[in-house]
């Protein structure tokens, strides 16, 4: 398995969050919006200008704006 960023992730592609690389107040909202590393995450749909990323965590959907993405590491299988 590889670890990449949430940023470079394709639509429909999946993967399991190994870690939150930022710490404070962005680290804590993150993390309080479920993005804990475990967690498995599939990208649905991006924006047309690919900013904000529409992810599908936990049966809902959420919204991260590119520059929170890059604190976000998710293991995803080799392709």
């Amino acid at each position: 398995m590889a670890q990449i960023n949430l940023r470079t992730m394709k639509i429909n592609q999946s993967g399991i969050i190994s870690s939150v690389k930022v710490g404070g107040e962005l680290g804590r909202r993150i993390r309080e919006m479920g993005l804990v590393p475990g967690t498995e995450i599939t990208i649905k749909q991006r924006a047309p200008l690919y900013d904000p990323v529409a992810l599908r965590v936990m049966g809902g959907t959420l919204t991260l704006r590119n520059n929170e993405a890059d604190h976000i590491v998710v293991e995803v299988k080799d392709e």
